[in-house]
């Protein structure tokens, strides 16, 4: 019996594979195209024209190279917040010729506006009696179709397939079909928009997915839906059967259910459709359900086939999950167990290509990078990913947060009741209608950001519209704000290390090193889900070995510009150190922003801008990775996984810097959102030094570790009496037997140092005053402390900070900080009762924070900086907190470092200084560089 059965089974997945097959014609190939710039193609009856120039579709315009070349009038969709590359002489060579643009990746073409599409078809000979849809997957922007000279439509979607019915406009051979594209802004949703701006994926003309026709039988299955239900171990199936004739149908659904290594379900039904479209609904038991999340992504395949007297008329074939989402105590559950969300921003960036890829390789590379990162979630940014995107999704555990093609901002804005909210329902509607069965799409709002005065009014009835139509997602206004009562999550950007405005007044910035800090103050009295709005947007320098990446329609002339100015100010060969050193800073924000994240009572997960790179908005090296989803070089998946996975171990630290009067403070504890509970489980911890020398041990038992965070592993209290010199410790914690580990590193100084000794017969002066030059014309090693006295001009305008820039100085109109922390000399002997990194530790947050750039440009270029801060991109000047050259028999080293005030309060700024004292006398202080003293006087 069971042979016979599968055997049944087999003939009809075949049987619906040759339906499938037989009733598709793919369109893509070479088609006639010409351009439209004027916009006269209607009135001139293009579509009876033969067009001259050819184009490959699928495939945008600029990959046919056809087009405009770039000049200053190019119509670009998008801001230019910093327009001084139209203007200052700073970008004249790069507005002239082969231009160079600063503010986005560059197109090989551009157009904006009409252009035609053509080719011929004969229709297939079975096809005499069938329905003929013309499909047209992801097109840009706006489509028309005429077929053999007759009109047949017109469509605006951003999200869904053009899908035309041209069954009426055939004949038997000799087809002809055009295809008017218009990618000009139809409707002003916002010029920043990922789905159409030019800050990412540009503004393409064409059409990139399947291109085919597809017949239908007079009577056929125009739609199914499948709603999982966990708890009865069952799936609601609706079926939309649609007739032409006006003559009822009797006939049978036949359903076939598989899950890959278990056996097939079959199930079949008599139904009799009296209208032009019926749903038929069947409920069908799923034995022994395996459940989709991110640890075991089962799919199911169904396929439902349509019948009559045996003949199959029609198949339909999707995949589907079994899971249900929902809300319960403030946090997202998914098959009722709470789950946390670890986010990337995705804002449509396609460096090859210019638009999104359709390519399931593209998208199984980001879907495994994400993972590799410890992440489980994507959101895209104003903007809804193909249908390739949604089925990687599925086969890896991915959880989706789509968005209407909507950033109704600068200048847009919701609410208004006219075309833009319109708009907003109808590409609403056709998400959920197009991808509403894939199990990865959990979540969906309008886009992003909104603008409007009566958005709270338009967003409640957006919420409620969605929650009623379909129950399968979680629905909230839009992301970033606004926090409505009706929204089944919050998606808020106050919960984040560094807020839009907040300058070097961030925690990070203004607060002492500690990992105690969390959002409970923030979202204590909020009773939704609470994910966090892009966090981090942490920059690190340009990889400009990145520049020969770009192969494809794009060109990073934005990169080229800042190589060049780099090596005009003499600082090309620090390129791969600047990228290197502020890394390693931009991966400590981002394991700061995390944790803290992690580390909050009932958070619902958090969304990083990002874990790649955003090429446009000025450009934004904000990832770890970079806009081709490719390392850096200078962190890792693995090192991302200490502190962002499903299982994650932290400390609450009060202090990271310390003196060796004190004991040392943690309080560790544990967040897992894992697929189960873990039982009895030991967390070892140790204290040891960077030789790797264990400092002090121990180990808790956890007999339970819930699905959860915020769960107490045991206190650590470590006395420091016994160090003697300054040192810098790691604690490091692990799961015994396991993979799961996390590391913290903290600082501990002597609580007494003897600064009069270590001085000995150096001169400390805070002004160029006549004696201080006098003692340098004898000879003299002086310390000249400049805080607080650098001149504009001089290094005043430049904002430091610990931190890295936050998202970059072009789009933030010069957001303080407008460093990236420090590009140390380790083996330096000013450091040698300093410990430091290459880069910018949390040793140098008090210091940075009470520091003064000072800018080199207009000394000689052999003048190297003894400490050196790296410079926004946009400028790469020539910075320095310390220096140090010889003024007439004297030598001197200036430091714009607060090394006065507050000291016995400062302990990493009262060693550094000591360090300081001791290399100014030593024999190691003896500087090759030459300066007159009115080089250092122009400073002041």
């Amino acid at each position: 019996m069971d042979k016979i059965k599968h055997y049944l089974i087999a003939l009809l997945l075949l049987n619906t594979f040759s339906i499938f097959s037989q009733n598709s014609l793919n369109l893509s190939g070479q088609w006639q195209v010409k351009l439209d710039p004027e916009n006269v193609g209607l009135k001139e009856h293009w579509w009876f024209s033969a067009f001259s120039e050819k184009a490959n579709l699928p495939g945008s315009l600029a990959e046919n190279n056809l087009g405009n070349d770039i000049t200053l009038q190019t119509p670009w969709v998008g801001d230019v917040i910093d327009s001084s590359y139209f203007f200052s002489p700073k970008y004249a060579k790069y507005r002239s010729g082969d231009l160079k643009i600063p503010f986005w990746l560059k197109p090989k073409k551009s157009f904006v506006g009409v252009a035609w599409y053509k080719r011929s078809f004969d229709k297939p000979q079975n096809w005499s009696k069938k329905r003929i849809i013309l499909h047209l997957e992801r097109c840009h922007w706006e489509s028309s179709v005429f077929v053999n000279g007759n009109f047949c439509g017109t469509q605006n979607s951003l999200v869904a397939p053009h899908d035309y019915d041209i069954t009426d406009y055939l004949k038997a051979k000799g087809n002809s079909i055009s295809i008017r594209v218009d990618n000009s802004v139809r409707l002003y949703i916002g010029p920043n928009s990922s789905s159409i701006t030019d800050h990412t994926q540009t503004n393409w003309n064409g059409v990139i997915g399947d291109i085919s026709l597809q017949a239908q039988e007079p009577v056929h299955i125009a739609d199914v839906k499948v709603y999982p239900h966990i708890n009865t171990s069952e799936v609601e199936v609706k079926v939309l059967v649609e007739k032409k004739s006006k003559e009822d149908f009797s006939g049978k659904l036949a359903f076939n259910i598989s899950l890959k290594n278990a056996d097939n379900q079959s199930f079949s039904e008599n139904i009799a459709v009296t209208s032009h479209a019926q749903w038929i609904t069947k409920t069908i038991k799923i034995d022994n359900p395996k459940f989709w999340n991110e640890f075991t992504p089962n799919l199911y395949t169904l396929v439902v086939n349509l019948t009559k007297e045996n003949q199959t008329l029609d198949a339909h074939k999707l995949q589907f999950g079994m899971r249900e989402i929902s809300v319960k105590n403030k946090r997202i559950h998914l098959n009722d167990r709470p789950i946390f969300l670890r986010g990337d921003v995705d804002c449509a960036g396609f460096p090859l290509t210019g638009y999104p890829s359709m390519e399931r390789s593209y998208w199984e590379k980001i879907g495994t990078t994400i993972k590799n990162y410890g992440l489980n979630h994507l959101r895209f940014h104003s903007w809804c990913p193909p249908e390739i995107a949604f089925q990687v999704a599925d086969s890896l555990g991915i959880y989706l947060y789509v968005e209407g093609p909507l950033w109704a901002n600068q200048g847009s804005a919701v609410g208004t009741d006219g075309l833009i909210d319109q708009f907003i329902f109808q590409e609403s509607e056709r998400v959920v209608q197009t991808y509403g069965n894939h199990p990865s799409f959990i979540m969906m709002s309008y886009g992003n950001e909104p603008a409007g005065s009566k958005q709270n009014e338009f967003f409640a009835r957006f919420v409620k519209h969605f929650q009623a139509l379909d129950t399968r997602h979680l629905y909230t206004s839009g992301a970033g704000w606004p926090m409505i009562p009706e929204s089944d999550f919050h998606i808020h950007s106050d919960a984040r290390i560094q807020r839009w405005g907040e300058g070097v007044n961030s925690i990070i910035n203004a607060k002492a090193p500690s990992t105690t800090y969390d959002w409970s103050g923030i979202i204590g009295k909020i009773d939704k889900p609470y994910i966090s709005h892009e966090i981090g947007q942490w920059c690190a320098y340009p990889n400009l070995d990145e520049i020969a990446k770009y192969k494809g329609v794009l060109r990073a002339t934005n990169f080229e510009i800042f190589k060049e100015t780099l090596e005009e100010n003499g600082l090309g060969d620090q390129a791969k150190d600047f990228l290197y050193a502020s890394g390693r800073l931009q991966t400590l924000c981002y394991k700061a922003d995390i944790e803290a994240a992690l580390r909050t009572p009932n958070f619902g997960g958090f969304q990083l801008l990002g874990l790649h790179d955003f090429s446009g908005q000025g450009t934004a090296l904000v990832g770890a990775l970079d806009a081709f989803w490719e390392s850096k070089g200078y962190t890792s998946g693995e090192e991302y996984r200490k502190f962002c996975n499903s299982t994650v171990l932290l400390a609450r630290i009060p202090k990271l810097i310390l003196t060796n009067q004190e004991n040392f403070e943690a309080a560790l504890e544990i967040a897992h959102f894992g697929a189960e509970k873990l039982l009895n489980q030991t967390i070892q911890w140790r204290i040891q030094d960077e030789s790797g020398k264990i400092y002090q041990k121990g180990s808790f038992v956890k007999p339970e570790i819930q699905i959860s965070n915020n769960q107490t592993i045991g206190n650590i209290s470590v006395s420091l009496k016994n160090i003697k010199k300054a040192q810098k410790f790691i604690l490091w914690t692990t799961i015994a037997g396991t993979t799961i580990h996390n590391s913290w590193e903290f600082w501990v100084y002597p609580s007494q140092v003897d600064l009069k000794s270590a001085q000995g017969n150096a001169l400390i002066a805070e002004e160029l005053s006549p004696e201080v030059m006098n003692a340098l014309e004898k000879g003299r090693n002086v310390l000249l402390l400049t805080h607080g006295k650098i001149k504009k001009g001089k290094g005043a305008e430049v904002a430091i900070g610990f931190s890295s820039i936050f998202w970059n100085t072009a789009w933030t109109s010069g957001q303080a900080p407008h460093t990236m922390g420090l590009l140390n000399n380790t083996q330096h002997p000013i450091f040698k009762d300093f410990p430091t990194e290459k880069f910018s530790n949390y040793q140098w947050q008090d210091m940075l924070s009470h520091s003064q750039v000072m800018l080199l440009n207009d000394f000689p270029k052999t003048l190297k900086a003894t400490i050196q801060p790296i410079d926004t991109w946009f400028e790469n000047r020539r910075l320095s907190l310390a220096f140090e050259a010889k003024v007439g028999k004297g030598k001197l080293m200036v430091c714009s470092i607060d090394l006065v005030k507050d000291l016995e309060n400062r302990p990493s700024a009262r060693q550094f200084k000591y360090s300081l004292l001791k290399y100014l006398n030593s024999k190691d202080f003896n500087p090759t560089q030459n300066l007159e003293i009115k080089a250092i006087q122009a400073l002041f």
